[in-house]
């Protein structure tokens, strides 16, 4: 078992949900955090609901950096509207992200090793990088003989989630594209997200 798959299985219980809803998740098993005073259970502060709400969205899209995250917390305060919808617009722009919503991948953490691996396309141009920002309208496609990986065959044929509305793809062609950026609402999420309590937490 790889270290990045023993930290997410200890995101499940630490945070004490299944957070991708996965039937694999230990929290199946155990409903309490790890170690020995994961039993513990006690009420949380406002501030340990704010950061148990940034660690659970941080923590669903392959645990991002907690640089990158702050990043996308300032576009969002930059940006007209609604703050946390667009903390969840931002984060569902990410190309691992649209992998993963396509059903290209398992989950997160295999959408953006599929990426930095190389096997997809934006647009024509191959792409490495997991947190490139992808715009309505642009094309992804799996390249070439990548194209005949079992892992993405699987994905794509697996009864476990749908692929939301806002995304387009062609499983036959392994082709598709971001129709519109989507809101809080709009995101198949297996547990409740809270991006207002996460703007609260970063404006403290």
């Amino acid at each position: 078992m790889t270290k990045r798959t023993e930290s997410k299985y200890k995101i499940d219980r630490r945070l004490q949900v299944n957070l991708w809803g996965r039937a694999k998740s230990p929290l199946n098993k155990r409903e309490y955090g790890p170690g020995q005073h994961g039993q513990r259970r006690k009420k949380p502060s406002d501030y340990g609901v704010q950061l148990m709400a940034k660690q659970k969205l941080k923590g669903y899209y392959g645990n991002i950096s907690e640089k990158q995250f702050r990043k996308y917390y300032e576009e969002a305060m930059r940006r007209k509207g609604d703050n946390g919808e667009n903390l969840i617009g931002i984060l569902e722009s990410r190309l691992d992200a649209i992998v993963y919503r396509m059903k290209l991948a398992i989950t997160p953490f295999a959408a953006r090793q599929l990426v930095s691996h190389g096997h997809l396309t934006v647009n024509g141009r191959r792409v490495t990088v997991a947190s490139y920002m992808v715009k309505i309208g642009d094309k992804i496609e799996v390249r070439g003989k990548s194209k005949e990986l079992t892992v993405i065959k699987e994905a794509s044929e697996s009864p476990e989630r749908d692929v939301p509305d806002y995304i387009e793809i062609d499983h036959g062609k392994y082709v598709g594209e971001l129709k519109r950026i989507p809101g809080l609402k709009d995101v198949p999420y297996p547990v409740q997200m809270e991006p207002n309590l996460v703007i609260e937490f970063y404006s403290r």
